[in-house]
């Protein structure tokens, strides 16, 4: 009975909630936490079995837990592998195929196929890690310490609490700068057993995987476990903060020999995948150095040929690519496509050579695996949580998982369509329309313009638990969600339109697609706000100041508020020069600074507006949301400061979520309803 305790748990709570009625619900906040976020981990070598994990959050206790489940392939069956109290990540099937191998609180365990026996296998504290094709070693990340800390350095000073630093990179995303790197490390492996020292194949104070978010997928074995490729940025300081130019770097395990194999190209490289016939290596590459949202390309090295020619074989299409994975006879690539709005599966035909697109259809496919004759994919839409996928051959799709459809089926769904906008010069914008459950085309709603972050992260088939547009409909408004200048899935033209023209073409847009659906007779035109995060926030406090009346409420949160405070205290400054087209010293002076920057136009605010910020968040720091605070209140302007301590540029924590969504919601129906 306990290996089942929390699916069960979980299954009683969807039941209740079905229980409630037969007819269908309104969707709150508070519902979005009974939701299990399943999400995929492995597939088994003989493709039987796929392995994933549900996250189960208890609104009450505040936390999170994540547990394990295996399910044949051909099942709709699922067995739970996990129990333990605490979230299990980087599951993976052994070698033999016979346990499961995770990390669980920084160490590696092992289950039994049948949930037995669950054991720590190793002390070593690891990030994560991955089993060699051989089944004799792992690969695995770990901290490696490379500097001394205030107390190493003063130890006459043992109560002295400070922090020193020469260089930029001194804080990161939500954390400060310590003494320590993520460095990949390898060892030997038996039969549930991690046997002599760990080797590290860099002890260097670059980080592999890359910090912020890089995972284990930045990391591989070649298919005769003879060499690791591993994703790198090797810079420090101020070069570290200026550059995107990361590579792959393949280290043999013989010799100790390590080979720059994507040096030459200047951006982003990495998710490293060798062949299985281990004659070539593909991995995700940029082509612009300090561009993080450059088109992703694939790059293909033929690991025999003696020129090390690389070959972008994604030069044909105009669209994004990750995520690469090699069918079983070398023959085929598979990525996800990013695509008009979607992420779409497709691949490249290495003996053809020409890139066929495998699904269609208005949907996210997220991870995903291959298996003999089909593919296993998380899949989720604008108004349904993430689930898994069959797509068979012919790409036709199956359900796989289930944990959430019982429940889901009880809530009343909002309709999306396409919309497709004239912007002010003459181009064709996408927007995604959500309309409420329900909807009377008779009746006037209020209306909420949905401003996209990013600034180059399209507004695709997602599901998120905060920023849920499927909710904002719930709650009785109409949502437009255009996809304006700068965002992905339509081009380069399109993606680069953005940077250095924040204020320009993109605002634009945003107000074309207000007035676009205005037009219609169900909009109320006296009840209209805008809302958006980071890159959002940002475009709400623009509007704020050239909306000319459209609008009756905003809402910003991480939002930049003046371009000049944020370049001198943001981290990333190859993001800033990029996007800002360089720092607010250069002559002439860039209009990032001069123009387009929020602050400039303060004289103009008229309407109320709710600032949230995360005070944990450096890429946007807090002083950008009490800047803009602070003018509205001295303005004169109603207006609310909701801060999170313990947040960076999400809000993560499940009551703070809720908070946040309350006073959202609150905001926007005293002055829109």
């Amino acid at each position: 009975m306990k290996l089942y305790k929390l699916y069960f748990i979980v299954i009683l709570n969807i039941s209740f909630l079905h229980s409630i009625t037969s007819q269908s619900i309104t969707l709150t906040p508070e519902m979005l936490w009974k939701l299990g976020r399943v999400s995929l981990d492995d597939i088994s070598k003989d493709k039987k079995w796929v392995l994933y994990g549900i996250s189960d959050y208890d609104l009450t206790a505040n936390k999170s837990n994540r547990n394990l489940f295996v399910q044949d392939i051909n099942s709709s069956s699922p067995k739970q592998l996990t129990t333990l109290d605490g979230s299990e990540w980087n599951a993976r099937f052994t070698p033999d195929g016979s346990k499961v191998a995770f990390i669980f609180k920084g160490n590696m365990w092992e289950v039994g196929l049948d949930g037995s026996n669950p054991h720590k296998v190793s002390d070593i504290e690891m990030s994560g890690f991955e089993f060699s094709p051989n089944g004799k070693m792992i690969l695995f990340t770990a901290d490696y310490k490379f500097g001394k800390t205030i107390k190493e350095l003063y130890p006459d000073l043992p109560y002295a609490n400070a922090r020193i630093y020469d260089d930029l990179m001194y804080r990161h995303w939500d954390s400060w700068s310590d003494d320590k790197a993520s460095n990949v490390h390898f060892i030997s492996y038996s039969d549930g057993m991690l046997i002599g020292d760990a080797l590290n194949i860099q002890k260097e104070a670059f980080d592999s995987p890359l910090a912020p978010d890089g995972g284990i997928s930045e990391i591989s074995w070649s298919s005769d476990s003879k060499y690791i490729a591993y994703t790198c940025k090797k810079k420090l300081g101020t070069e570290y903060a200026i550059s995107t130019n990361s590579d792959i770097y393949l280290y043999e395990l013989a010799n100790g020999k390590t080979t720059n194999v994507s040096e030459g190209i200047m951006g982003y490289d990495k998710n490293p995948r060798f062949s299985p016939d281990g004659k070539y290596l593909v991995w995700t590459s940029m082509e612009r150095d300090g561009f993080e949202a450059d088109k992703t390309r694939l790059m293909l090295l033929d690991l025999t040929d003696p020129s090390q020619q690389k070959t972008d074989i994604t030069s044909n299409i105009d669209r994004e690519a990750e995520d690469p994975q090699w069918s079983a006879d070398s023959k085929k690539i598979y990525f996800q496509l990013s695509d008009q709005g979607t992420l779409q599966i497709a691949y490249y035909d290495l003996t053809m050579k020409r890139i066929v697109k495998f699904t269609n259809g208005i949907q996210n496919y997220n991870a995903f695996f291959l298996g003999k004759d089909v593919i296993i994919a998380e899949k989720t839409t604008l108004t349904d949580p993430q689930e898994i996928v069959k797509i068979e051959s012919d790409g036709t799709e199956k359900p796989f998982s289930n944990f959430n459809t019982k429940f889901w089926n009880t809530i009343k769904k909002p309709e999306v369509k396409k919309r497709m906008v004239k912007t002010k010069d003459g181009k064709d914008m996408l927007a995604w329309v959500v309309y409420p459950p329900d909807f009377n085309a008779t009746k006037k709603y209020p209306t909420i313009l949905y401003c996209q972050g990013g600034p180059q992260s399209t507004i695709n088939q997602f599901f998120s638990y905060r920023w849920n547009l499927d909710l904002m409909a719930s709650k009785g408004y109409i949502v437009i969600a255009p996809n304006r200048r700068g965002l992905h899935s339509f081009g380069k033209e399109w993606n680069d339109e953005i940077s250095g023209d924040y204020g320009g073409k993109a605002m634009q847009d945003l107000l074309s697609a207000i007035d676009d659906i205005s037009k219609e007779p169900y909009v109320d035109k006296t009840k209209r706000g805008a809302v958006g995060a980071s890159f959002g926030g940002y475009s709400v406090y623009w509007l704020a100041g050239n909306h000319e009346k459209r609008f009756k409420a905003f809402i910003a949160h991480a939002g930049m508020f003046n371009i000049t405070s944020w370049y001198g205290t943001t981290e990333e400054t190859f993001f800033a020069n990029w996007d800002q087209k360089g720092p607010y010293w250069k002559k002439p002076t860039p209009k990032s600074y001069t123009k387009f920057s929020p602050n400039l136009y303060v004289d103009k605010w008229d309407t109320p507006i709710l600032v949230t910020h995360g005070e944990k968040d450096y890429r946007v720091p807090i002083s950008e949301g009490m800047q803009a605070f602070n003018a509205a209140r001295l303005r004169g302007i109603p207006s609310k400061f909701l801060v999170f301590p313990e947040e960076n540029h999400w809000i993560t924590v499940p009551q703070n979520s809720v908070l946040w969504q309350r006073e959202f919601f609150n905001w926007l129906d005293t002055y829109l309803k």
